[in-house]
């Protein structure tokens, strides 16, 4: 059982909106679910979804232990950029979720790994995460690291928390971005009303920062055929900090979403065979948990990535 008390600031919110950004993990329709089964409670009695708070009220919730199913290793090819007794970095493609999670229990990244590394990937995160230190979107392609020992994670999984790791993705995004190169520096939380979505506006956003670079601005006859008259442009994004969705979240809030993303940019997408963001994660750079020696990969374009810019130039 969970326990919170209620204050001042979070006061007069509906008690499935306030749990949604207590409880981190659960969505607003789970909790919805929690609530008509009378597993939360306000002052000991169960209420509705729609119940506003008041301050010091007390909020329980019975969170039905879920018992997590077995993750089984699948053969599936993967395009390895380095690999040693420590950790193993891989090139990943689009469509391809990273870990199990509802509705993803097989084909996942983890499920490859699982494989191919055999018994040897840290433990740290859980049967569900196992050698997971960081992850991608389905829909972006490119670098991600995995640990095959706990020495290995704990290295990698403090880089992060410092943000020392290096990591350059290629993006494209709708018009034309002016200044050459620039930074967003704007805190990123839990959308305050779509709770399947980040936002720069939440209460209690995270700092995050991303500094992009132009590589290209595209507005050739392919772009205005495309019923885009003000054109793309393809940018390098480099992470400071590293949130969810960050580098959507921050190019969306410039007026820039990237092309593709019908989360947080047009809802047509120009080019209709287009699966999700055109984002790469192309440079991963670390130090190695073992040597100490600096390391640095670079995941090439992938095919449909370098169709686009061919078809935009």
């Amino acid at each position: 059982m969970k326990e919170f008390y209620v204050t001042e600031n979070l006061a007069k919110e509906r008690v499935d909106q306030y749990l949604s950004e207590m409880l981190e993990g659960c969505t607003r329709s789970y909790i919805q679910k929690l609530i008509k089964e009378d597993l939360v409670c306000v002052n000991q009695s169960p209420v509705k979804a729609s119940c506003r708070l008041l301050p010091g009220d007390l909020v329980t919730v019975t969170v039905p232990e879920i018992k997590e199913p077995d993750i089984v290793p699948e053969e599936i090819a993967l395009d390895i950029l380095y690999e040693d007794s420590d950790i193993i970095i891989v090139n990943k493609p689009k469509q391809m979720v990273v870990h199990p999670a509802a509705g993803h229990y097989s084909g996942t990244l983890v499920n490859a790994l699982m494989y191919h590394c055999r018994e040897e990937l840290s433990g740290i995160n859980g049967m569900m995460r196992p050698g997971i230190v960081h992850r991608i979107d389905m829909d972006t392609t490119g670098s991600l690291v995995a640990c095959k020992n706990d020495l290995a994670h704990q290295s990698l999984a403090e880089q992060l928390k410092v943000h020392s790791i290096k990591r350059v993705y290629a993006a494209i995004v709708h018009g034309i971005v002016r200044d050459d190169s620039g930074t967003v520096d704007a805190p990123i939380g839990r959308h305050p009303v779509d709770r399947k979505k980040m936002s720069i506006h939440a209460r209690n956003g995270k700092r995050a920062v991303t500094h992009y670079r132009v590589i290209q601005r595209l507005q050739g006859e392919s772009a205005r055929a495309a019923g885009c008259p003000d054109g793309f442009t393809y940018l390098e994004c480099e992470l400071e900090t590293g949130r969810t969705h960050q580098i959507r979240v921050h190019m969306a809030s410039i007026g820039h979403p990237l092309l593709g993303d019908m989360v947080y940019g047009p809802r047509r997408c120009p080019f209709p065979k287009l699966q999700g963001q055109t984002l790469h994660a192309k440079t991963l750079g670390l130090i190695h948990p073992r040597t100490g020696v600096y390391l640095e990969t670079e995941a090439p374009l992938p095919e449909y990535f370098l169709q686009l810019l061919d078809r935009l130039q």
